[in-house]
């Protein structure tokens, strides 16, 4: 049976296990990198969470709360935010934190190499007030900006400047790619990419001590199968994803049990809409809204969460769950399945017989992606689109989106300020320097531009949301993605073992106990 580490155990004081030696576990991507500004995705800043921190943090609720900043207030007229730094940390190597770590790392994560940089489009610069204060100033007023940082963390400038890093190593290796020089509560031991990866507790951290993990221990098990074998073997003591299959078998079993959630991740479709051609060389069919609208009819998402996603998953409408503030509820409706609809449309576009295209997806990245991907090509051929699967792995994937190196593809999105502006400052707005960052299709629309500084700077709830819901509403009625699913949240857990589910995904090995 398994049972989550609640903080109101903590809060009564009540003890801890003796120390474990090992805790082991295994996930089916491995962190692309250890650089906490090369790669913006969750595999990557969910696990260095465990390495590295920022000026604030997010709590087993998901509420912010402080970490290497121990307060903050905004700075009159709106002009940004000051921060007060925690004093006495020191890194894993020794050497102090001060405000000139957060000053380098603002310029290095913002920088042109960065791929956290749509962060900080708001920010016009971060000023060393003294050792242990720094000025955050805005363009604007910025009423969540303290949320939008929650997973910017602070590198040691000496380290970085000494070891060649500089600068982050997005589509390359630096010195940074595979060692990591953190304040968190673990420290990176051994770095085998997609081999193992191993922590170990850092003794010298300003926090209190809320597991007994002596020895962490990741590995990479892309197969499902052999995963789930693991898991009930014993060999490792946690598996995300569980096979959505296989979740009642782990359930039943003595030796271990699954926690359910639902993540904050939407899976969705995006398109090419800037290219001339498809990868065939014919012309682009996907620049006529027509034909992505007999796209969003033709794919049949109850049926997949029915089939493929077993009734785990909820129906998306928007880039954001429901949960999500900000979320439109004047445009919660989605597409109805409706291969007639679909047909005429395309026949309208000037398509009736359809065409061929490719359908990049993951195989590694998102649970059953692979899979959803097969469903969409069958579903789509009733209506004359033949689309070629290319599926990859996701180390793969995101160079070959970003080489523009598809038609249409699978994506998903977890907004990591819990809030719906997110995917709109990141998948929506025109790609730029730093914003539009993760925009592979090169949408482009002046309204969207126009609103995402206003929507970012509005104090006002009610004017703030009226500005979200015309963004939503421009977003479906163009098409620019097909959200289809929110993801749910399986993890399998070996019997003895506590922790915390967070609906961000992210696996925090401070808060593990293994008895």
């Amino acid at each position: 049976m398994h049972r989550l580490l609640l903080a109101t155990a903590l809060s009564m004081g009540l003890a801890l296990p003796a120390l474990a030696e090992t805790f082991r576990w295994a996930s089916t991507t491995d962190p692309q990198t250890m650089d906490p500004h090369a790669v913006s995705s969750a595999p990557v800043l969910g696990f260095l969470n465990n390495i590295y921190e920022g000026l604030v943090r997010r709590g087993r609720d998901m509420s912010i709360e402080p970490a290497l900043a121990t307060g903050w207030v905004p700075i009159g007229g709106g002009a940004g935010w000051r921060f007060t730094l925690r004093r006495g940390v020191t890194f894993h190597d020794g050497s102090a934190f001060t405000a000139e770590d957060v000053v380098f790392s603002y310029e290095r994560a913002a920088s042109e190499e960065s791929d956290v940089r749509s962060w900080f489009a708001p920010v016009l610069d971060v000023v060393m007030v003294d050792d242990f204060t720094v000025d955050i100033l805005t363009t604007s007023p910025q009423p969540i900006f303290p949320d939008s940082i929650a997973n910017w963390m602070i590198m040691d400038s000496g380290w970085a400047v000494a070891n060649g890093a500089a600068r982050p190593a997005r589509d390359e290796e630096n010195f940074a790619t595979r060692h990591a020089n953190g304040t968190a509560a673990f420290m990176l031991s051994e770095r085998q990419p997609d081999l193992q990866t191993v922590l170990v507790p850092f003794g010298g951290w300003w926090g209190q001590p809320q597991h007994n993990i002596t020895r962490g221990i990741f590995t990479p098990i892309q197969n499902s199968a052999t995963a789930v074998a693991a898991l009930l073997s014993g060999e490792v003591d946690m598996i995300t994803p569980v096979p959505i299959q296989d979740a009642r078998r782990i359930a039943a079993s003595a030796a271990a049990d699954v926690i359910r959630g639902i993540e904050a991740r939407v899976i969705m479709l995006g398109f090419a809409h800037d290219h001339e051609t498809l990868r065939n060389g014919a012309p682009n069919p996907f620049r006529d809204v027509r034909v992505r609208q007999a796209v969003a009819h033709a794919v049949n998402v109850p049926a997949i969460l029915q089939t493929i996603m077993r009734g785990a998953a909820e129906p998306a409408s928007q880039l954001v769950s429901p949960a999500m503030r900000g979320y439109s509820k004047a445009n919660a409706e989605r597409p109805m399945p409706d291969p007639g609809a679909a047909r005429a449309l395309l026949a309208e576009a000037g398509y009736p017989d359809g065409f061929a295209f490719d359908l990049s997806c993951p195989n590694d990245r998102y649970l059953n992606d692979e899979a959803v991907c097969q469903a969409i090509v069958a579903m789509l051929a009733q209506i004359g689109l033949e689309a070629a699967l290319d599926s990859m792995p996701v180390s793969n994937y995101w160079p070959e989106l970003r080489a523009d190196n598809f038609d249409m593809y699978l994506l998903g999105w977890s907004p990591g300020t819990f809030d719906a502006e997110h995917p709109i400052r990141f998948l929506v707005h025109t790609s730029g320097d730093r914003l539009g960052t993760w925009n592979f299709g090169g949408y482009s629309n002046p309204r969207i531009d126009e609103m995402l500084p206003m929507i970012q700077s509005e104090i006002d709830d009610g004017a703030r949301q009226a500005l979200l819901d015309e963004a939503a509403a421009i977003i479906q009625d163009d098409v620019v993605y097909v959200p289809m699913y929110v993801q749910p949240l399986l993890w399998g857990v070996r019997d003895g073992v506590s922790l915390t589910q967070r609906p961000d995904n992210f696996f925090i090995l401070r808060w593990v106990t293994v008895e």
